[in-house]
């Protein structure tokens, strides 16, 4: 067999070979959706509703979905996500780890990252710079804010308020 382009391709995930392993890896979206929901409770409070908001608004956009193809792309997806999660919130000795876990991520992989368009890569660094200040504690921000020879502006102390 002669190699070609589409053979040579890869995916952006691993995708399973046949219908019946994908049926073996897919849970229905309802119960992968309360799944999902579940999960996100062990996540810091803000973590959780940033989460569990952008579970819900997938689900609702996707719900109209005909396309075998997309859903199953789709089911597989939040499959691989759910996974992540609760291998990193549950104990190797199979008790849940307790409220407000740290949980961070992981790294974006150069193979997904290629896959990009330019668009989504200008989207994805606009996404950086405005989340690289989420992790810091207030009082980070005050000593860089100080450092840099700003004051820094408490909006609910009437005496800085106005002198923004």
């Amino acid at each position: 067999m002669r190699p070609t382009l589409l053979r040579l391709a890869n995916a952006s995930g691993p995708l399973p070979l046949s219908v019946s392993q994908a049926s073996v890896q897919l849970i229905p979206p309802i119960p992968l959706y309360r799944r999902l929901l579940r999960a996100h409770r062990l996540l810091p409070a803000d973590m959780r509703y940033m989460g569990d908001s952008y579970v819900k608004s997938e689900f609702r956009l996707t719900r109209t979905i005909d396309n075998p193809l997309h859903i199953i792309g789709f089911l597989s997806q939040w499959k691989i996500y759910l996974d992540e999660i609760e291998s990193s919130l549950i104990r190797p000795d199979g008790r849940k780890q307790g409220q407000a876990v740290k949980w961070r991520g992981k790294k974006l992989d150069m193979g997904a990252f290629e896959k990009l368009s330019t668009e989504q890569v200008g989207q994805l660094y606009e996404l950086m710079h405005a989340t690289k200040d989420v992790w810091k504690s207030p009082e980070q921000i005050e000593q860089e804010a100080k450092s840099a020879g700003v004051s820094p502006v408490d909006p609910n102390d009437p005496t800085t308020a106005g002198n923004s």
